[in-house]
């Protein structure tokens, strides 16, 4: 009996930590978001330098001019990228604690199996976030990013007003509900401003 305890003590510790780690990772994006807006000494992850000691793309390049501009998915200032990019790092790190677990060498059957539930749990959650992120935005959104907990969504929907009707809040809960399963009580929607 007291392995079962112990097991599921390390368990949920590992579920409690990746969920304190998503949420300290969203709120630390945001304040960078802010932050990166007004420094713009700020160094921001995905910023480049070139070798010639220039920023930017060369002038006069016709090759250059053809690429799309990325500088708003690194400076922050875009949201939905940055909330999509630290929802998979979580489920990254959170994915490799799971397989550190299972491959442990004092792990029994029983933890390697429930560490392999988990990880199929995430990979279940980020298939579920991406169906609905591209259902909605397939709707006429503007953008959209989900977060899904084991009983819970939060859906950020970005609009051209701003601003959700009841009738945006009806058709993104629908896809929601359909996708996942949850109940309308278990899903939350937002407007990004």
């Amino acid at each position: 009996m007291s392995t079962r305890w112990k097991r599921n003590t390390v368990v949920a510790t590992m579920a409690v930590l990746v969920c304190a780690a998503v949420a300290l990772n969203w709120r630390y994006s945001g304040e960078t978001a802010v932050q990166g807006g007004q420094d713009s000494d700020t160094k921001i992850l995905g910023e480049a330098t070139l070798v010639s000691g220039q920023d930017g793309e060369q002038e006069g390049s016709e090759e250059n001019s053809s690429l799309p501009d990325e500088t708003g998915v690194y400076t922050g200032s875009d949201y939905f990228a940055s909330a999509r990019l630290t929802r998979q790092q979580a489920r990254d790190n959170a994915i490799s604690l799971l397989q550190e677990a299972a491959a442990q060498e004092g792990a029994d059957t029983a933890t390697a199996n429930e560490a392999s539930e988990g990880i199929q749990v995430l990979a279940s959650y980020t298939l579920k976030e991406a169906q609905i992120e591209n259902l909605v935005t397939a709707k006429g959104y503007t953008d959209c990013v989900a977060f899904m907990g084991d009983e819970s969504i939060s859906v950020v929907v970005a609009t051209q007003t701003g601003e959700l009707t009841a009738e945006d809040v009806a058709k993104i809960t629908d896809i929601a509900m359909a996708e996942t399963g949850l109940a309308a009580s278990g899903i939350k929607i937002m407007a990004a401003n």
